[in-house]
């Protein structure tokens, strides 16, 4: 099957939209059209060298769509479910999905390297073979993925709003309600107010944080995040600090959660300063894959009971999180809608990812042609 994709061939370079060949489904994978597909922050890391990849690669990692045919062994979806990506396969069967950290299950291992769990690239082109990012490669409007990286969804939800609940919503949401561990009645600070901080937000405002404050210079931004619960916004970290030091009388946050675009050390002492003692501060931002970007006195981490928690996908698991996560935006406990900025035809995908750059998006959504 012909397919139209963007590819990125150099980091730095940008996005070429290029017509593929989809390699047919074996038996553990499935052959499937993507209708939607969201910008996330994660490929522009990519995209600029913070993090490695094979090239070339069918980017995107955050998409819906219809299953169109399956392999001879595949059990559970069929052809014509609707479905979410996961960014990462699920295998259930390795040492993390039985300890209920699917995020982290092996078959993820070789997502920035571009090939099936099988060892096949899912694409081949004009330049050989082609991988797809994350296994998945939602920059496309068709692609054969592992049935691991396929979670079913019931039909009648809308397929642009179930795609962002691929990554930006649950590494968000659960980066407060996960690793966090945002209580009743907690001070609660986000670093970062784009497609992850306001879920982040929400998550937080959902779990009951009595005084939620986000932090982001970017106006309409802070605006944005009081409509998903925010009671504070500000526009720097020495103002966080001011007003949580107020809100709570000298004792800080409860947990400080950090969802700038580019990880940096300052960042992470900024929200270091404003945990409280006994408090948590979450590294959910991404940045150049070799830099130490915690420098931090450890004795004082020691003394005051101060824990650093790393998050990958908000410490959710897809298979679980996924449906519940659209479960709760049907009884509008979670807003969908609200995120979307602006949607691009896959031509487009270049002035995308600008205008996240340009902090002119909270999400921008890729709506294929077929």
């Amino acid at each position: 099957m012909k397919t139209k994709a963007a590819v990125l061939h150099e980091a730095g370079k940008p996005f070429e939209i290029e017509e593929l060949e989809v390699v047919a489904p074996d038996d553990y994978e499935v052959l499937v059209r993507y209708d939607y597909s969201g910008l996330c922050h994660s490929d522009l890391h990519m995209v600029k060298g913070h993090l490695p990849f094979r090239a070339p690669m069918v980017f995107g990692h955050e998409g819906a769509g219809e299953v169109l045919e399956v392999g001879a062994k595949v059990r559970g979806v069929k052809q014509g479910d609707h479905f979410v990506a996961s960014f990462f396969p699920v295998c259930g069967r390795c040492r993390w999905c039985a300890t209920g950290n699917s995020r982290l299950c092996d078959l993820g291992a070789h997502g920035l390297d571009g090939f099936l769990p099988g060892g096949r690239f899912p694409f081949t082109g004009s330049s050989g073979d082609y991988g797809s990012m994350m296994t998945v490669g939602t920059f496309s409007q068709y692609a054969t993925v592992p049935v691991d990286s396929v979670i079913k969804i019931d039909d009648d939800l809308p397929l642009d709003k179930a795609a962002l609940v691929g990554c930006g919503v649950p590494t968000g949401w659960g980066s407060a309600v996960n690793s966090a561990n945002v209580r009743p009645g907690d001070t609660v600070i986000v670093y970062g107010i784009g497609g992850i901080g306001t879920n982040a937000v929400q998550g937080a405002a959902y779990a009951g944080a009595q005084h939620l404050i986000a932090v982001d210079p970017v106006a309409f931004k802070r605006e944005n995040a009081e409509r998903f619960g925010a009671t504070h916004s500000v526009a720097t970290a020495e103002e966080a600090q001011q007003l949580v030091t107020t809100l709570t009388q000298g004792v800080g946050a409860d947990s400080t959660i950090i969802t700038i675009d580019q990880l940096t050390s300052e960042a992470v002492r900024n929200a270091a300063e404003a945990t409280s003692k006994g408090g948590t501060i979450v590294i959910t931002s991404m940045g150049q894959y070799e830099d130490n970007t915690i420098e931090l006195s450890g004795v004082q981490l020691a003394l005051w009971s101060k824990r650093i928690q790393g998050s990958l996908y908000g410490g959710c698991n897809p298979v679980y999180d996924i449906p519940k996560l659209l479960d709760l935006y049907r009884s509008g406990h979670v807003m969908l809608d609200e995120l979307i900025t602006q949607t691009y035809s896959l031509e487009q995908v270049n002035q995308g990812y600008e205008d996240l750059d340009s902090h002119k998006n909270i999400r921008g959504i890729i709506v294929h042609e077929h």
